[in-house]
């Protein structure tokens, strides 16, 4: 599952998809947690970071990361097998590729889910291992 996951859509979420790629809060590890306890399943988990700080976009802060890495982990034995991140639209996506890439490193994580539609070259480039095409595959969002 790519995209914002609201807590009270977890149960459903765990039931339905092997992968999510965009864990940003306590309450939502939590539930995921509790669900994939009560379902008898594992899922693959992002963490998804926001490192350009940006206050419309979720994602943990580049300093609380580690501490919510080791809580999903050792606290709650998530499955987090990657990095997730959007960077600021019209920067240099690339600058945030490299540091998200050397952050996963630094965690002995293997796995980044980074790059969409209009930079997924560079986050190749940067070493993603998922991309996100939807605009590419799908065309254009039309708005009403």
């Amino acid at each position: 599952m790519v995209g914002k996951l609201q807590s009270n859509k977890a149960k459903k979420a765990v039931k339905l998809f092997d992968y999510i790629h965009s864990l940003d809060n306590d309450g939502l590890a939590l539930k995921l947690s509790y669900y994939e306890k009560e379902l008898n399943k594992k899922i693959k988990l992002f963490i998804q970071v926001n490192l350009a700080e940006e206050l419309q976009k979720t994602g943990i802060m580049f300093n609380d990361l580690n501490n919510f890495y080791n809580y999903c982990t050792k606290d709650l034995s998530l499955n987090v097998i990657g990095l997730m991140c959007i960077p600021p639209v019209h920067s240099n996506s690339q600058e945030y590729f490299n540091k998200l890439k050397k952050i996963a490193e630094q965690l002995n994580l293997e796995d980044l889910s980074m790059g969409m539609s209009s930079d997924y070259e560079q986050a190749i480039l940067s070493g993603s291992t998922y991309l996100r095409l939807g605009t590419s595959i799908m065309g254009e969002r039309k708005s009403n």
